[in-house]
């Protein structure tokens, strides 16, 4: 059963330098792309595979930066990207 865990806002740089590290990290390949806008909402979706893992990285407005994909995985990365992902002073 997939798990979707939202990381945080959509537009936190800090955070999406940390994902994107994270994935390198982990070696995912990316393997689809899209973007739509509808209104105010504006969606991208970037799916990726990590070993045999797909994982799909959604940014929506109002929502957040969140990713879904099997518990183990979504886990490890949401991890990494914690511990990777500056904390306010």
């Amino acid at each position: 059963m997939p798990k979707t865990i939202v990381l945080g806002d959509e537009y936190d740089d800090d955070l999406r330098a940390a994902l994107g590290a994270t994935l390198h990290e982990l070696g995912a390949v990316s393997l689809d792309q899209s973007w739509g806008l509808a209104g105010s909402q504006e969606l991208s979706t970037h799916q990726v595979c990590i070993g045999p893992d797909v994982v799909t990285i959604e940014s929506e407005t109002y929502i957040g930066l969140s990713i879904t994909g099997t518990e183990e995985t979504v886990d490890r990365i949401a991890a990494s990207v914690a511990q990777r992902k500056p904390q306010p002073a």
